[in-house]
């Protein structure tokens, strides 16, 4: 398991915001476990915070906007996603005004920032949100789908078609988050022409330039049309006189618009709060069903707040029923950890396997057979204890002691044949030999047992 990231040390970034075309600067400065990404409005009088959360999300036209009881963040994504690629899981972000800079139209400025910042390890194992199962969410009036496929690690195919002479269909793939620095973060936002007065009299792109954007000139336009619509931007008339792309700087590769959409999916699953596992095909993505996606995976995220650790039998256990009678006490009939199949510093993973052979269901109840729920408990206390242990040199001189329980709660029915998988975390750092775990019990991907427990480490006499 890897641990939580935070940045080394605070940085900034000013600019332009490209609809409002505000000078804003954001400053990015670690934070504490757990909290994830967060903006502070510095301009306003509470200086109130608003969670870069799917949720919050509220407006998906040219940029992704968070909203928060009024307080408005736009165009997040870019910053989002060279975060979520530094592996980042918590940053604080004081912004200056309404919107975050576009810089240069891409993630590259926030990525080298992040980069001369560094990043260090907190004492917290990272929260993968981890897919088990194929989910689509599509458009049909657009045909846009999103589609994920479970994946241990983390990449991106994506594929954009638009009705245009000079920008049709294009594909781009991340293969893994550590390319996306070299392969898509210099990759420009673009737009059209054609669309760019209608998002004038919309309110939008005040900032835009032809330094900051891809310009796709692909309809013929009269030239005096072309000039005012650059006064309207105020930046300086230019002939065009071919289609093509019109900005100053070249592209810099053939599908960058392609790889722009990429990173801007990128940035819109950070707003799960987690770091996924899975590999997302796009088809034609955009904000909008990048954050009905992101919200479908938050619900799963909010509905249980913890997921079920992946258990493979065929991987072999870090603990065996060998080595766990060397470590416990326990032993038949109520030994009831059979292995661990993850351990670290602050967490542990343990399986029991529910027999129909086990003397309890004898009365317990023979003709519906039910695993009591304070077994559940006592098989959970036995792996918070193994947890405990491996805190110690030479363990098997210890014993754990539980001496509270709290907040039990039994949410579903445990019956032969089922397996279940314990998690348990701590709460608090061990101190006089005493700590505080929260534990969960799953049968598949569901919780049906939870509780919280303190225990105490004594030595053996």
């Amino acid at each position: 398991m890897a641990n939580q990231l935070t940045l080394k040390k605070d940085f900034s970034v000013s600019g332009k915001g490209l609809h409002t075309g505000v000078q804003i600067t954001a400053r990015f400065c670690p934070a504490e476990p757990n909290t994830g990404y967060r903006f502070i409005r510095t301009d306003l009088e509470d200086k109130p915070i608003v969670e870069a959360l799917a949720e919050n999300v509220n407006h998906t036209e040219r940029g992704t906007v968070l909203n928060k009881d009024g307080v408005q963040i736009s165009t997040v994504e870019h910053a989002m996603a060279a975060l979520y690629a530094a592996e980042i899981d918590n940053c604080l972000i004081e912004v200056s005004g309404p919107e975050m800079p576009i810089l240069d139209g891409s993630a590259i400025e926030y990525v080298k920032a992040i980069k001369n910042a560094g990043t260090v390890e907190q004492e917290y194992d990272k929260q993968y949100y981890v897919i088990r199962n194929r989910i689509e969410v599509n458009n049909p009036e657009t045909g846009a789908s999103l589609i994920i496929l479970p994946y241990d690690g983390f990449s991106i195919t994506t594929l954009i078609s638009y009705n245009s002479t000079i920008l049709s269909n294009q594909f781009a793939r991340l293969n893994e988050l550590s390319d996306f620095e070299t392969e898509i973060a210099d990759s420009r936002t673009f737009v059209f022409v054609r669309e760019v007065e209608l998002l004038l009299k919309h309110n939008m792109i005040k900032g835009g330039d032809l330094d900051n954007a891809l310009v796709i000139y692909d309809q013929d336009i009269p030239q005096e049309k072309l000039d005012s619509i650059a006064d309207a931007m105020n930046i300086p008339h230019k002939l065009v006189n071919k289609l093509g792309y019109i900005n100053n700087k070249p592209i810099l590769y053939d599908n960058e618009p392609a790889r722009h959409k990429l990173m801007d999916l990128v940035g819109d699953i950070a707003l799960i709060g987690r770091p996924l596992k899975g590999h997302i095909i796009a088809t034609r993505p955009g904000h909008k069903i990048n954050n009905q996606l992101a919200r479908l995976i938050r619900k799963d995220v909010k509905r249980q707040e913890v997921q079920a650790p992946v258990y493979n039998p065929d991987i072999p256990p870090i603990m065996d029923n060998v080595r766990i009678k060397q470590l416990l006490p326990h032993r038949w009939p109520i030994q009831m950890v059979d292995k661990v199949i993850e351990i670290s510093n602050r967490h542990i993973v343990g399986i029991k396997n529910v027999t129909g052979n086990e003397e309890i269901f004898m009365g317990h109840f023979p003709e519906e057979p039910v695993m009591p729920g304070v077994l559940q408990i006592e098989a959970m206390a036995q792996t918070g204890g193994l947890l405990i242990l491996n805190t110690v040199e030479h363990p098997e001189k210890y014993s754990t002691y539980f001496m509270k329980i709290d907040n039990v709660k039994f949410r579903h029915k445990v019956v032969p044949g089922d397996t279940l998988i314990f998690r348990l975390d701590l709460i608090s750092e061990i101190r006089r030999g005493i700590v505080s775990m929260k534990g969960y019990a799953f049968v598949g991907d569901r919780i049906v047992t939870e509780a919280e427990f303190m225990a105490q480490i004594i030595k053996n006499k």
